[in-house]
């Protein structure tokens, strides 16, 4: 870290710093400039405490860390980037992976007819919502553990990977029993203690960007999943909450850039969820496949009209091919396949 001192200070309160930044546990590299003096504190800012607190010395100006506290997601510790192997779907190699299915498991026809229709026309990963988090506790809250065996169902019928939501840490036993990747939706994009839960089960974890997330608050909640032991994570980006109202979230795809540049792990881009609206949802797609994302989690119902949660978002199966025949070109452009 660097702290610079307030011009005009004197010598032996610049002192005062020094031995203060020593004390802290760091190496003081004190650099006298003609007009002004800063110190170079050399050591780990992850183990040592942070030099932050430094700023109530009144002859501190400011303090700026060098190191990038979400150290284990960043390019810095790992240049190349990383794929997540989801029992044989790679996720952030050549193959652009699509996950697609209903927002919420609702019923074994439903779930099927689903499973079937998205695996057809390409889809490797069916999603689903056993437990669903609602704004409203009088909207539906999901099947719960029948949603998880109908999810298994139709896993062991098509043979598609399954990514469903995990809601709490009393459920991370028995969801992990059918989910071949955990997603930590935006409403627990902090639930440190739920990360860590899924992060000590080895598995997979696309964790989705908060409401109103900052990048680097999301990257440093991905921090945690690393810093447990488990490097199997995604990124997703979903939408945040701005001052527009047109589309349910503004889907922040200069997002799926930043993250692309800082971070050496795989983004997944949620258009469903990103703008809220089904007739917007095959553009978005484009410009992420466009902005090198590595796949798309897409919200497909037979009758979105008549979807228990969320069929405002939804496409039909119909809606759901003609998306995956437009994408070829841009997958193309951008060197990946489906």
């Amino acid at each position: 870290m660097i702290v610079v001192i307030r011009p005009g200070t004197p010598r032996a309160q610049i002192d005062e710093v020094i031995a203060e930044v020593q004390k802290l546990g760091y190496d003081p590299r004190p650099i006298f400039g003609t007009e002004q003096t800063v110190i170079a504190a050399i050591g780990d800012e992850r183990t040592h405490h942070t030099l932050e607190s430094l700023t109530v010395m009144p002859q501190v100006e400011r303090v700026l860390p060098v190191q990038k506290k979400h150290k284990l997601v960043s390019r810095e510790s790992h240049p190349a980037n990383s794929t997540v192997n989801v029992d044989g779907v790679v996720i952030g190699g050549e193959k652009f992976c699509v996950m697609a299915g209903p927002c919420s498991v609702e019923s074994e026809e439903q779930l099927m007819t689903t499973a079937e229709a998205v695996k057809a026309a390409g889809a490797t990963i069916l999603r689903g919502g056993a437990y669903k988090p609602r704004t409203s506790p009088y909207e539906f809250q999901g099947l719960g553990k029948d949603g998880l065996a109908l999810l298994a169902k139709a896993k062991e019928r098509t043979g598609l990977k399954i990514i469903t939501e995990l809601l709490s840490e009393n459920h991370v036993e028995h969801v992990a029993e059918v989910a071949d990747i955990f997603q930590i939706g935006a409403r627990n994009a902090q639930n440190f203690q739920l990360i860590i839960a899924a992060a000590k089960t080895g598995k997979p974890v696309m964790l989705k960007r908060g409401l109103s997330e900052r990048i680097d608050e999301w990257l440093l909640a991905g921090e945690y999943l690393l810093a447990h032991g488990n490097a199997n994570l995604m990124f997703c980006e979903r939408g945040i909450r701005t001052f527009e109202t047109y589309t349910r979230n503004t889907l922040d795809l200069a997002a799926v850039a930043i993250v692309k540049k800082e971070s050496h792990l795989p983004i997944i881009v949620d258009p469903s969820q990103g703008c809220g609206r089904a007739d917007l949802v095959r553009m978005m797609c484009r410009g992420a496949v466009a902005l090198g994302a590595d796949g798309l989690l897409i919200e497909v119902h037979p009758n979105p009209a008549e979807a228990l949660s969320d069929g405002q978002q939804q496409i039909d199966f119909a809606g759901f091919g003609k998306l995956m025949a437009e994408l070829k070109p841009f997958l193309a452009a951008a060197g990946r396949t489906l």
